[in-house]
């Protein structure tokens, strides 16, 4: 919107002024400006307004249930207003909608989708307060509103590109290998198959925010992490002389993700000012489920799906961790971890839960360091 009203309607309109004021708006149009001011957006947005929705939730009672079987300490939580995750998603929406240019089909299609995994986060965070207890909605109706919303977004890649100008490479670019970057080479797998890897990307990253969300502090922050490396990707990939250098796949489309992803890095830090221990909210499914949602659609459009695997190396570490014990237990009886995810395994072994946090905020930005140097190792 301010990109439209300053450069669009403005500066285009009035460039043939000498005015330093008229010549100044031409800023405008520079993602790396607008990302910037995206990030400050979201982060006054969801600084100003936390204090006023954590007094809502608490007038509606919306406390968080503490799962029984957890570590003893967390009892201490029960009560602590939980989905503040619509703060994040909202702060990120009013700075992507006021800085980002709205004729991009992916910022609509990353809003859009983010939007949808939250509210399957929404509906199960209200099953829980409404049932009185830590389970809300079973996991395969989420599994199915969640494969839903990864169809939708292959749909609107398909479509897309078949029918409209823009243009998607149905290749999976493989870090530290060049010639994955071609869309028609090695790694081209075609539209069909390439359905199933959007599934397992889209399913695969939501849940796993979501399985590591247990500790103040620790998903937003690997969250904040997270983003800051794939704003620079973002910007990277649809650049093209960047992406010629890098032997990137080139993805002009993917400019004003940038925007998007330095809105969410912004509202990370905002929503981190209230959730650092001691939480005085909690995001609920409703924030971990649109974050998760929305990290896993960026990494498909700007063809990041691999490296989403180094960016987000905690949020699989947690994952990983799940599915392992379940397997274990399952297979032999036997449990590997005290128990999982694995931050609750930490503190069982008697770290504090702010130790657990940083440790793994440190593990969050070696990952996000490794990712980056993949782009000179190729």
């Amino acid at each position: 919107m301010i990109y439209y009203i300053f450069y669009e309607l403005l500066y285009n309109r009035l460039s043939g002024g000498e005015s330093y004021l008229v010549k100044a708006l031409n800023v405008f149009q520079y993602v790396t400006f607008r990302t910037a001011y995206a990030t400050v957006t979201s982060l006054l947005i969801s600084l100003v307004f936390g204090s006023k929705v954590i007094a809502a939730l608490r007038n509606w009672n919306v406390g968080q249930q503490i799962r029984e079987e957890g570590p003893q300490a967390h009892m201490a939580k029960r009560g602590t207003p939980t989905m503040g995750g619509v703060l994040i998603i909202v702060s990120v929406l009013i700075s992507t909608l006021l800085w980002a240019r709205l004729s991009s089909v992916y910022v609509w299609t990353v809003m859009i989708a983010m939007t949808l995994f939250g509210a399957i986060g929404f509906f199960d965070d209200y099953a829980k307060m409404a049932k009185q207890r830590s389970l809300g909605l079973t996991g395969k109706q989420k599994l199915a509103f969640q494969l839903l919303i990864a169809v939708g977004v292959w749909a609107v890649l398909y479509i897309s590109t078949r029918y409209l100008a823009t243009k998607y490479s149905w290749n999976l670019n493989i870090p530290f290998f060049k010639a994955t970057a071609d869309p028609t080479g090695v790694s081209y797998i075609g539209p069909w198959i390439y359905l199933v890897v959007v599934i397992i990307v889209l399913l695969g990253s939501s849940n796993a925010v979501n399985l590591t969300d247990g500790l103040d502090g620790l998903a937003i922050s690997v969250t904040f992490i997270a983003m800051a490396a794939l704003t620079a990707f973002t910007y990277l990939i649809s650049d093209a002389r960047w992406a010629r250098y890098l032997d990137l796949t080139h993805r002009p489309e993917a400019a004003e993700l940038t925007v998007f992803c330095g809105a969410m890095a912004g509202a990370s830090l905002g929503f981190l000012w209230y959730n650092a221990p001691p939480a005085e909210v909690f995001m609920g499914d409703v924030g971990s489920l649109a974050i998760g949602g929305a990290i896993g659609t960026i990494a498909v459009l700007t063809k990041l799906e691999f490296m989403l695997l180094m960016v987000g190396g905690v949020f699989v570490i947690e994952a990983l961790s799940v599915m392992i014990q379940v397997t274990s237990f399952k297979m032999t009886g036997r449990r590997i971890f005290k128990m999982s995810p694995l931050h609750h395994h930490f503190e069982l072994q008697g770290w504090r839960e702010s130790k657990v946090v940083f440790r793994f905020l440190i593990l969050a930005i070696l990952f996000a360091l490794l990712s980056l140097s993949t782009l000179k190792l190729r």
